[in-house]
C-alpha cells in the first residue's frame, strides 16, 4: 500500500511537472554604448488557460532596485521603469508568450554594470534567477597622429644670410 502512494505521488510530480525559471547566461559583457539583450525562460503549459502572468525585472544596487521591466496579469507598464532605463528598454512581446523574457538594452552606460534580477510569477509557482552585467568604458578609436614638424634652429636662417653678405 505505502508503495502505491508513492508511486502515485512521483507520477503526479512527473505530470503536473515544476514551474522553473532560468536565465539563458549567467554573466554578460558589453562596452559602453553598445546594446544587449538579456534573456530569462520559464515554463509554460501549452494548453493551460493560465490567467496570471506577473514579472519584475530589475537592476539591483547597493541604494536601491530601479525597474527595468515590469508586467502585471500579463499587461506591460512601461510607466514604472525606473527612469535610469526610460526609454533605453525594448521587450519582445512575442518572446513571452513562448516563456522568454528578452529584453534588449540599448546605449548601455558603465552604471548600467551591477547585478540584474526577474521575478516570475504564474499559476504555476513563482521564481527568481538573477545574471550580471558588465559594462566597460568605450575605448577611443585609434586616431592617427599627424608627423610633427621639428622647428628649424634660428641661427641656420642667420648663418646663411652672412655667408651671403660675405660673398658679396
Amino acid at each position: 500500500m505505502i508503495c502505491r502512494i508513492l508511486l502515485l505521488i512521483s507520477l503526479t510530480s512527473c505530470v503536473s511537472g515544476t514551474f522553473v525559471v532560468k536565465v539563458t547566461q549567467t554573466s554578460y559583457q558589453a562596452e559602453e554604448n553598445h546594446n544587449i539583450t538579456l534573456e530569462w525562460m520559464f515554463t509554460t503549459k501549452p494548453d493551460s488557460s493560465s490567467t496570471l502572468l506577473n514579472i519584475d525585472c530589475y537592476m539591483v544596487t547597493d541604494h536601491k532596485d530601479s525597474v527595468l521591466y515590469h508586467v502585471h496579469e500579463g499587461v506591460e507598464f512601461s510607466g514604472s521603469q525606473d527612469e535610469h532605463f526610460a526609454g533605453r528598454v525594448q521587450s519582445d512581446k512575442d518572446a513571452l508568450t513562448e516563456g522568454r523574457i528578452r529584453l534588449h538594452v540599448s546605449r548601455l552606460r558603465t552604471e548600467d554594470s551591477g547585478w540584474y534580477t526577474c521575478d516570475v510569477k504564474t499559476d504555476d509557482g513563482d521564481r527568481t534567477e538573477r545574471c550580471h552585467l558588465n559594462v566597460t568604458a568605450a575605448v577611443d578609436e585609434y586616431k592617427p597622429q599627424k608627423p610633427t614638424e621639428r622647428p628649424q634652429p634660428k641661427s641656420r636662417g642667420r648663418i646663411g644670410l652672412y655667408v651671403g653678405l660675405t660673398a658679396a
